[in-house]
């Protein structure tokens, strides 16, 4: 980075946020990547469109008490920054994991202003969650969480205002118990809550549309360069919903999926995973991935998440988690022969191996344009209780298809306009924020 004002606001988000390493990478990537935009409209800085930017304009942190079975209080904490809403109401999703702190949510929803303004749709960048574990507890405790958790949250949302989502530990379990208990507080049947169960205003694909749009957002980065997931090996990373419906979609366009995982290990089948088997272990029975080789002996289980990257494999898919394919596991794959790498999880590939894949040729699509596909369908979602009507599966599907077809189009051209033709870090960066910076300027002080 060269440009002195980025340099300098850099320095002033370190200051500003330390000991949040998520945030400050997402940042510096984003500002690194904008740097030929900046110098060609110098007046991005001067209406100061750049440190607004980096600074959410509202962040909600708050206590959230619950009774466990044996009737013990636990005392978690909620979050949900509101970071722009420059293009249109707050938009993402909520995390329940033990993980989560400040500086995580806050890297989300940063990502989360130019992944959805990369769909076209009218939704500004926002996140939320909790270091509440789902994991281990009763339905009746995830209920009593759910419900104190949506107490406090409902005074901050609306659906104009703030739309949240699923996202890791926030599945149609945890979306059904705080939209009733929104519906409780407010009086009233709202689009406030995406995700929602297809008996009370969700929308058919929303399931899958993370992963579908992964795969169509990876196809378009393929046919660009004459090339297709046909007879293709594909090694995907995770085993959540991201990582089963675009396992899902990638064998229906033709490749053979031979991995998943979880925080434990990853399993190997040579043949192509059994993904009937693996929806009902991950779906239905809320099992470890390893119980896949009980029913499939030749199949192997290898402890250690980071393995999966030493498969050789054509396509990798990333759906796990945030910086878990590093610069050595990169290397791997390419040595391997890798030839495609796109991100199903927020940022889960670190700076060196992105700059592994680039400098080796590797096609790469990153996060906050290849999985677009679920803020996309929720965005639809919103639509269709707008209007009280459902789309057909299928209609829903070829709009997602559209969304990501675009998305890719966009990324690319960007890229190519500021002289970085084939770096869709930088034209998925460069598309997403000049949407939301035209926005601001529009609006004056900000």
């Amino acid at each position: 980075m060269k440009n002195q004002y980025l340099i300098d606001l850099v320095e002033t988000v370190k200051k500003r946020n330390p000991n949040e390493p998520e945030f400050l990478q997402a940042v510096e990537e984003v500002l690194e990547s904008l740097e030929p935009v900046i110098d060609q409209h110098p007046e991005f800085i001067e209406k100061g469109v750049m440190a607004s930017l980096v600074e959410p304009e509202r962040i909600i942190k708050f206590r959230v008490p619950w009774l466990d079975d044996n009737g013990k209080v636990h005392v978690n904490r909620g979050f949900r920054i509101q970071f722009n809403s420059a293009i249109g109401p707050y938009k993402g999703g909520l995390r329940f994991h033990p993980s989560v702190y400040e500086g995580i949510i806050k890297f989300l929803g940063f990502e989360q202003i130019f992944k959805n303004s990369l769909t076209g749709l009218p939704i500004g960048g926002a996140k939320g969650g909790s270091d509440f574990d789902p994991k281990g507890k009763s339905d009746l405790e995830v209920m009593r969480f759910c419900q104190s958790f949506m107490t406090e949250l409902s005074k901050h949302i609306g659906a104009d205002t703030d739309i949240p989502a699923g996202d890791i530990g926030v599945g149609s379990r945890e979306i059904g118990y705080m939209f009733g208990q929104y519906k409780r507080i407010q009086n009233g049947f709202s689009g406030v809550l995406t995700g929602k169960g297809l008996s009370y205003g969700g929308s058919l694909v929303r399931k899958e549309a993370t992963g579908y749009g992964l795969c169509y957002f990876t196809e378009e980065m393929l046919k660009a360069k004459g090339n297709s997931f046909e007879g293709k090996t594909v090694v995907i990373s995770g085993s959540g919903n991201v990582a089963i419906y675009a396992a899902e979609k990638a064998v229906q366009l033709g490749g053979k999926v031979v991995t998943f995982s979880d925080s434990n290990g990853y399993i190997y089948d040579k043949n192509g995973v059994d993904l009937d088997l693996v929806k009902q272990l991950k779906e239905v029975e809320r099992k470890r991935i390893k119980e896949y080789v009980t029913v499939h002996p030749e199949a192997e289980y290898h402890e250690g998440c980071a393995g999966v990257w030493s498969v050789k494999c054509d396509i990798a898919l990333p759906c796990a988690t945030q910086n878990e394919l590093d610069g050595e596991s990169a290397k791997k794959l390419v040595a391997n022969g890798v030839i495609a790498v796109a991100e199903g999880a927020n940022m889960p590939s670190t700076p060196d191996a992105i700059e592994c894949f680039q400098s080796n040729g590797v096609l790469f699509g990153p996060a906050k344009a290849a999985n677009a596909g679920g803020v996309a369908t929720s965005a639809l979602e919103m639509s269709q209780n707008s209007i009280r009507y459902s789309w057909t599966f299928e209609e829903t599907d070829a709009k997602l298809r559209e969304i990501m077809k675009d998305i890719y189009i966009k990324s690319a051209e960007a890229a190519k306009e500021y002289g970085m033709e084939d770096n869709l870090v930088a034209g998925a960066n460069i598309a997403g924020f000049l949407k939301v910076a035209d926005a601001m300027m529009a609006y004056g002080v900000v």
